[in-house]
């Protein structure tokens, strides 16, 4: 039963600080500085000022990572800081049980189920609390500094369960502890725990005082230390210890001063031992201590790999195990060279971004071995919580540093290469921000001192050097962005993919299915097959896989007997590997009214992308369809409010457009499809329809249109003209803004197509309409 009046609502947002166990009645003042729970204040300021105060698991599961018993506190009073944290005063209002965590991001949600408090005073509670009122006296009796004026308000407090939890709120009990007594519902049960838990911190105050009593204050450093050995020395023989014990240590102290480890590094370890050789060597503290002190002991702290700063033999290493890739090549030799100029200097913090498939992790390892570095790849693909970066504090059971330190102790050299693989798909929720925590791992000015939460002690990162991979950089958030610099790794065009087939795949295809070369050949005109009509893609993963699937039919044949040379040819790939999985986008297309060839850049390569409209009775009214996102439905409306607007100068009739429905398809509807960069071609498709002039399908087009007919630059340039070139087209559309990332596009890509540069959607109508 509550004093107040306060109504606890079904639902409400939870806040966990660590080892707070909160009370009804009992009030506590606590700082705010994580930016999660600022979010959760500030949304309880704006529902009524309640939350749900619940303590956090030690062994945290992600699906149940809470206790199921908690306090409901009211935000009594708050100051925002100039440091930008929020002091709390918070009140307890309510036990609560949680049913349902029903939200989980930007912060916690659950329904719960407020428990009402027992009001029953039979004559056993009133004993039992008389017995815990006692017991509270004797604490205060041993105590130096406890607040003796406790007892005499709790005589006047006529609720029983009130004073119980007042109690276990005020002492300095373990959280378990007072989370026990939380949970613990009936009166009576609670009060007999109760006076368990102070019959116990009786016991130990008793015994302490009794030390503090023995021991003489004025006794110097060697009297302590001779009356702490001999001390030690009586306790062992107490516990039956032997000589192995003190073997070990003995150990432990060589080991740790024949190690090159850095003074801050020495002096914790041997804080460390000596707080081992206190212990007794069954407890688990002492596993605890000594599994620490392994980690510190081998992770190589100063220890460095010479580096090969060769530039030709890099150069050559480069170049052998990988076809193109110039810009990622040239930075590299880049670094190198300045590194060999002057050799303390901030490490790069690259960021390789490309399509799957085009060679940004195997680059990384090329890099690694052409420097002579050892070579480490941590996939961060899904990683939700912070701890796999940072590690875990000491105080978890089975706790452990993050996988930068762990990979780092593993390869045995403080300055690997490592590799971050897919850091654009690092995730985010309850847990942490794993994100956030790279900020300060991929910082050069930060990364001389990092620190894992396990370790606990600076650890120099500034001699690794940290590549990174992604897809696209859009879901990178910016401050991390900001840390890395963008070396964008392009599509392959067809004569490139023969090359990388010729030079690299075949030799390796070969030697993993044991054939030779006497075994098989394979054609140009074979590989151009492949790459034309069984792959679709921007690097070379699949065509790897289908030269493998060749490879493993041929073997079967060899085996059976039939080991006679085969050349695989243009005209036998599909006995080999089947019909055409993919077709020339234009084959049997001719000109149409309404139907536009457009360009389109995805984080898998360039791509056509075809435009249909078509005409009904209706309304008015514009439909789109083929899942396309918000940018590109509103390029479709800037489209037809343009062509609105010029209705007479396109020799459209304005009246009757109130008379039909427009309806906008872009195929493949089950692929999402955003950006602006259709614009120019949404409008081309409507304004063919409306003139009923049927459009070029040989030219393909690409550009964003604003409101007055403005051809404005777009992206993706070079992977939108192999696109074209893949599908046949001969002709491209780019808007005027493009022409600096035209020239840049190599000869052999340009080969072919021809280019018009356009800044009005009028050049592009006359050009395509016919």
């Amino acid at each position: 039963m509550k004093e107040n009046n306060i109504r606890i609502p079904r639902s409400l947002p939870i806040i966990f600080i660590d080892n707070l166990v909160m009370f009804p009645y009992l009030m506590f003042p606590i700082v705010i500085t994580d930016e999660a729970q600022k979010q959760i204040i500030n949304y309880a300021l704006q529902n009524e000022k309640l939350m749900g105060l619940f303590l956090e698991k030690d062994d945290l599961i992600p699906e149940d990572p809470l206790y199921h018993y908690g306090c409901a506190v009211l935000i009594v009073r708050l100051f925002r800081n100039q440091d930008n944290s929020m002091s709390v005063l918070l009140q307890g209002v309510s036990r609560i049980k949680l049913e349902k965590i029903t939200h989980y991001h930007p912060l916690i949600l659950a329904e719960i189920q407020e428990i009402n408090e027992s009001n029953e005073s039979s004559a056993k509670i009133k004993a039992t609390r008389k017995i815990t009122t006692e017991l509270l006296e004797k604490v205060i009796a041993e105590s130096m500094d406890f607040n003796k004026d406790l007892i005499f308000g709790l005589n006047n407090i006529l609720q029983h369960s009130r004073v119980a939890d007042l109690i276990a709120g005020n002492l300095a009990f373990s959280p378990d502890i007072k989370q026990e007594l939380l949970e613990t519902l009936p009166l009576l049960e609670r009060y007999n725990k109760l006076n368990g838990h102070l019959a116990e911190m009786i016991k130990r105050m008793q015994v302490e005082n009794s030390i503090r009593n023995n021991v003489q204050l004025e006794i110097d450093e060697d009297q302590k230390k001779y009356y702490l050995r001999e001390q030690l020395e009586a306790i062992k023989k107490e516990l039956g210890e032997t000589d192995e014990y003190d073997h070990e240590i003995q150990k432990w102290f060589k080991r740790i001063n024949s190690l090159n480890l850095p003074d801050h590094v020495h002096e914790a370890a041997k804080d460390e031992l000596n707080r081992l050789s206190m212990l007794p060597s069954h407890t688990s503290e002492y596993s605890i201590t000594r599994n620490y002190l392994e980690w510190l002991c081998n992770i190589p702290w100063k220890n460095y790999s010479p580096d090969c700063l060769a530039l030709r033999k890099i150069e050559r290493i480069l170049a052998k195990d990988h076809y193109g890739l110039d810009k990622a090549k040239e930075r590299i030799i880049e670094y190198l060279a300045v590194k060999k100029l002057k050799s303390k200097q901030k490490n790069p913090i690259l960021c390789f971004v490309g399509p799957p498939g085009v060679g940004k992790t195997s680059m990384g390892q090329s890099i690694a071995k052409s420097m002579n570095r050892k070579f480490i790849r941590m996939s961060l693909g899904g990683i939700h919580d912070e701890s796999e970066i940072r590690g875990h504090r000491r105080t978890y059971v089975g706790s452990m540093p993050g996988k930068i330190i762990s990979e780092i102790k593993r390869c045995g050299f403080a300055n690997p290469l490592f590799m971050l693989d897919e850091i654009d798909k690092v995730g985010k929720d309850f847990r942490g921000d794993p994100a956030s925590a790279l900020l300060e791992v991929l910082d050069p000015e930060q990364n001389h001192s990092f620190m894992d939460n396990y370790v606990n002690l600076a650890f120099d990162l500034s001699e690794v050097i940290f590549i990174s991979t992604a897809n696209t950089t859009e879901p990178i958030s910016p401050a991390l962005k900001d840390r890395m610099e963008i070396i964008e790794f392009s599509s392959y065009i067809e004569e490139e993919k023969i090359e990388i087939a010729r030079k690299y795949i075949i030799p390796k295809e070969l030697e993993n299915n044991g054939l030779t070369n006497a075994h098989l050949e394979f054609a140009d005109s074979a590989l151009m097959e492949i790459i034309r009509y069984y792959v679709h893609e921007a690097g070379v993963r699949s065509l790897q896989r289908n030269i493998a699937s060749i490879m493993r039919k041929i073997a079967r044949n060899v085996v059976l007997g039939k080991d006679q040379l085969v050349v695989v040819t243009a005209k036998n790939v599909k006995k080999y590997l089947g019909i055409h999985k993919y077709s020339h986008e234009l084959s049997g297309r001719k000109p149409e009214i309404g139907i536009v060839t457009g360009l389109a850049w995805t984080n898998y390569g360039g791509e056509i992308l075809f435009c249909e409209a078509l005409k009904m009775p209706g309304k008015g009214n514009m439909i789109l369809t083929g899942s396309l996102g918000e940018v590109m439905q509103e390029s479709a409306k800037i489209a037809l409010s343009f062509i609105k607007a010029n209705s007479e100068k396109l020799a459209i009739d304005s009246l009757n457009l109130d008379q039909f429905d427009i309806h906008v398809h872009l195929p493949a509807g089950a692929v999402p499809k955003d950006g602006p960069s259709a614009g120019v071609t949404l409008t081309t498709s409507i304004v063919s329809l409306l003139t009923q002039k049927k459009v070029r399908h040989d030219i393909a087009m690409t550009g964003e249109i604003t409101l007055y007919g403005k051809v404005l630059p777009i992206g993706g340039v070079r992977e939108k003209f192999l696109a074209a070139k893949r599908a046949g087209i001969k002709k491209v559309i780019l808007p005027w803004e493009n022409l600096d990332s035209y020239e840049e596009i190599p000869k052999k890509i340009k080969a072919g197509l021809e280019v018009k540069f356009v800044k009005q959607i009028d050049e592009v109508l006359k050009e395509v309409l016919i």
